[in-house]
């Protein structure tokens, strides 16, 4: 296998830069958009932002508490992803020239390491059944 087919897996320093901004940015702005609007019990988190090499698209996994409202939450986030970008291109005008698209996903690396977990402690062995353990969905 060539050597450069390996190097387009790794993010390059520029995407990396940009996917951090992105990250700081937005927790900053989501966060304070919930506390402005006064809602209570809830804690939402960017776990982590993927920029595509070419910079035009940006998926943003969040972690939403309390789970059992976080797909209403994603919801609400998602219709408004449009204003969300524009705000973050506001905020954002000094250090980037184009804001990339932002699509919004749960992050579920939680509840699937604790679905490991429950596996291993149970008697049969995952290992050997692999049937035991649920799929994951790649996005």
């Amino acid at each position: 296998m060539p050597t450069f087919a390996l190097m387009r897996l790794e993010e390059t320093p520029r995407q990396k830069k940009i996917a951090t901004a992105i990250q700081q940015e937005l927790a900053a702005m989501l966060q304070g958009a919930v506390r402005k609007q006064g809602v209570s019990n809830l804690v939402l988190s960017i776990t982590k932002v993927n920029v595509t090499v070419d910079l035009s698209l940006a998926k943003v996994y969040l972690s939403i508490f309390p789970k059992d409202k976080g797909e209403m939450h994603l919801k609400g986030i998602q219709e408004n992803a449009f204003q969300i970008k524009h705000d973050m291109a506001t905020r954002m005008r000094n250090q980037l020239r184009k804001m990339p698209e932002l699509t919004f996903y749960l992050d579920d690396s939680l509840d699937y390491v604790e679905g490991i977990k429950n596996a291993i402690n149970k008697p049969e062995n995952p290992l050997k059944d692999a049937k035991l353990l649920s799929k994951r969905q790649k996005k």
